[in-house]
């Protein structure tokens, strides 16, 4: 049985009602369907994907802007996570893969949405693509994460006019500040982050002043299975 929404915040539940792009394992395009039906244990445990990104947005001085996810949001509320994440939608903006360009379309388009980034401090052509990983994550018994996730880096100095429905807080932090807070355990974080941070996010921070000189990785990691 999908859960009565009836419970969760009203902005939160309409855009479960967004169509995601759903892919197969190895990121081709399957069909469309809602974010709340992508999001279903139900339906991931029998093996339901679609595709996703994450933004790693830096400062000037290096820093790794985080945001800590709303209380409001249906999957995990209240976590720590890097910039942005989210999906690009089935539309035409979105679907175009040369380039990774409708992921990129998607994360300017979310960096406003969540952050109130402005599209000209974020142009798609900054917007370094460095790999994708494939992740199952469960938020609790009803919701969770099934996704093939593109990796963005990019650094820019920005405004930010943070939505309150989607962020509840957030920070910019340096290499060690971010590893003082995976060390404490009252610091809830998102699963994806960790894996990203466990695998890549550290080695590519140390190369970010050369970041593009760094060879996207066109492999699909499969990660946290």
């Amino acid at each position: 049985m999908a859960p009565d929404l009836k419970e969760y915040d009203e902005e939160q539940v309409r855009l479960m009602e967004e169509m995601c792009i759903v892919v197969d394992e190895n990121d081709k395009r399957v069909s469309a369907d809602s974010k709340k039906t992508c999001h279903l244990m139900t339906n991931i445990k029998q093996g339901l994907l679609h595709r996703a990104f994450s933004v790693f947005l830096f400062d000037s001085e290096n820093k790794l802007l985080l945001q800590q996810r709303a209380s409001e949001k249906i999957t995990f509320p209240d976590m720590w996570t890097n910039t942005c994440c989210s999906h690009p939608l089935n539309t035409p903006s979105e679907l175009i893969e040369e380039d990774q360009l409708g992921v990129r379309n998607a994360a300017q388009r979310k960096l406003e949405h969540e952050l109130g980034i402005k599209p000209e401090q974020v142009p798609v052509e900054n917007f370094k693509y460095l790999t994708r990983i494939h992740y199952l994550a469960p938020s609790d018994g009803q919701w969770g994460e099934h996704e093939v996730d593109y990796i963005l880096f990019i650094k820019a100095n920005v405004d930010l006019n943070v939505n309150p429905n989607e962020i509840r807080d957030f920070k910019y932090v340096s290499p060690d500040e971010l590893r003082a807070m995976f060390a404490d355990s009252s610091v809830p974080m998102t699963p994806w982050f960790k894996l990203i941070c466990n695998s890549f996010l550290f080695k590519w921070w140390d190369q970010l002043d050369a970041i593009d000189k760094v060879e996207a990785d066109d492999a699909i990691h499969r990660l946290g299975f």
